[in-house]
């Protein structure tokens, strides 16, 4: 954290603290936006207190965010075109992250007044993708190369079968126990909705065992949510410090001799499984080059933008061990040109790997072979300090404990035709917490809202009937989400490089 304002004047370091405001602001929303799908059942059920349940879903995000890992942060990050990664540090970096993050916001905030249980994560992927479109038209470069188009449709198919999956499973769920658990007095009860119960045994609170599910589901979805939809944050923060404050940020300079032993084995092993693979690669290493200058052929005076050129990445690597030579025990033995110059050499070489890892003719131990070069290879700079992470953590953590009620009133009350039993609560809690803890250890980055709402519908649908209105307007606002989100980032990106370019004007 020492290195946060190393070397930034008073305008760049207010400009650096305004985004990470923004990012931390995002994270607040998401936590009040999103997490209302945690609380809402416990609460409607009446298997706590709202006020407790709150604190309680806080406190479980915070720890999600802080043991979760980093597997999702990057995941969201790599949707950007490589090219605008290898090229953090400019303006242009600066004005696509405040657009992202502005985008996002307003969108979240919107739904969140009206009280519609939208996606935070689709609100992000919406506006990167606003960012990229919008780079390839003001770049001239194809609209096709100007996303990850690999990485979005992972993310689209994990966000759009997700709910499905959610829906179906509670569905199946709520189904076998109506079916099956229901013979006597003492299990019916968990079919009963707390004013049902009330007028049979003078308590609103649910059974005990049911009780109890519901507790440790509510804490296992807020666990999973702070584990995956944080780390968005983490990534986003990532991004803006190394943008603006890249001597202290654009490599991890707490990395060991250790760590970087293994990166520099893993470009080694990744140079010797090329020469060795050279016919079935030679589309990807040995095609045509396109005419353009790696970064280390460009001259250092000035700004430029740098490409990966896959023509030549096994000069690519040559420059990497050049830089990673057995004299190299930290990254403080380089200067900042030859750091800078490292991570777009690291982000290149990784690159390449992965598209050779998905060849169909690679074999199966291939794949997974160079899927673990391409994780030490990004081992010392996809990184967070840990104050990066706990900062993120806290800001979910307390947007968690605020600003909830709207959303959970919609999910509670407004789904179902009637009012939510024990039992629906509880299986709508329990596939939520799975779904969402199995995309976290997977690393995919999936809605909290749409698992969780979608969840609640089908056990609705198996026992009462849902409110058709209220589903038509949730279905709507997942439907515009997306292109509302991609037009106002990539319109505000467009103000904001125009604004950039008047000010170098003048």
């Amino acid at each position: 954290m020492l290195n946060l304002f190393a070397g930034l004047n008073l305008s760049t370091g207010l400009l650096l603290v305004l985004a990470l405001l923004f990012v931390l602001f995002y994270e607040a929303i998401n936590g009040f936006h999103d997490t209302a799908n945690a609380v809402a059942t416990v609460i409607y059920t009446r298997a706590m207190r709202a006020q407790l349940t709150v604190v309680m879903s806080g406190m479980f995000n915070f720890l999600g965010v802080v043991l979760g890992g980093l597997s999702v942060a990057y995941t969201i990050v790599h949707m950007l075109p490589t090219d605008l990664l290898l090229n953090v540090g400019s303006a242009h970096s600066l004005a696509m992250v405040f657009s992202m993050l502005l985008a996002a916001i307003i969108w979240n905030l919107g739904t969140w007044y009206l009280g519609l249980p939208t996606s935070s994560s689709h609100t992000l992927i919406g506006a990167i993708i606003g960012i990229g479109l919008t780079n390839a038209l003001m770049t001239g470069t194809s609209v096709i190369d100007s996303l990850n188009i690999p990485k979005i449709i992972n993310i689209f198919l994990s966000l759009i079968l997700s709910p499905i999956i959610g829906l179906l499973t509670a569905n199946i769920l709520i189904f076998l126990l109506c079916r099956y658990w229901n013979g006597t007095k003492k299990r019916a009860r968990i079919h009963m909705t707390p004013t049902d119960r009330e007028k049979v045994d003078g308590k609103k609170k649910p059974p005990f065992w049911t009780r109890i599910a519901l507790i440790v589901s509510a804490i296992g979805v807020s666990y999973s949510h702070g584990a995956n939809d944080g780390q968005k944050g983490i990534g986003l923060i990532m991004l803006v410090l190394i943008s603006v404050s890249p001597a202290g940020f654009v490599v991890n300079m707490n990395a060991s001799g250790y760590d970087l032993t293994r990166t520099r084995d893993a470009v080694n092993h990744l140079e010797q499984y090329y020469h060795q693979h050279t016919d079935t690669l030679m589309h990807i290493i040995q095609m045509p080059s396109p005419g353009l200058p790696t970064p280390e052929e460009i001259p250092s005076s000035g700004p430029h933008e740098f490409h990966c050129d896959k023509a030549r990445v096994l000069q690519t690597i040559q420059h990497a061990q050049s830089l990673l030579n057995n004299n190299l025990q930290s990254y403080a033995q380089l200067t900042l040109e030859q750091r800078s110059k490292m991570r777009r050499l690291l982000l290149c070489i990784a690159d390449t790997a992965d598209k050779a890892a998905k060849l169909p003719e690679t074999n199966t131990n291939n794949k997974r072979f160079l899927s673990k070069l391409k994780g030490d290879l990004l081992g010392t700079i996809e990184y967070a300090p840990i104050w990066i992470i706990m900062a993120v953590a806290l800001a979910l953590g307390v947007g968690t404990m605020i600003g909830w009620r709207r959303v959970a009133t919609t999910i509670g009350e407004k789904i179902g035709k009637k009012g939510m039993t024990y039992a629906q609560g509880m299986s709508a809690q329990l596939i939520a917490a799975v779904s969402i803890g199995i995309a976290s250890y997977t690393g995919m980055p999936v809605s909290t809202t749409h698992i969780l709402s979608s969840s609640v519908a089908g056990t609705m649908l198996a026992d009462g009937g849902i409110q058709n209105r209220t589903i038509k307007n949730i279905a709507m606002a997942w439907v515009f989400t997306l292109p509302v989100c991609i037009l106002l980032s990539g319109c505000l990106y467009w103000l904001a490089l125009n604004l950039v370019q008047l000010g170098s004007q003048h």
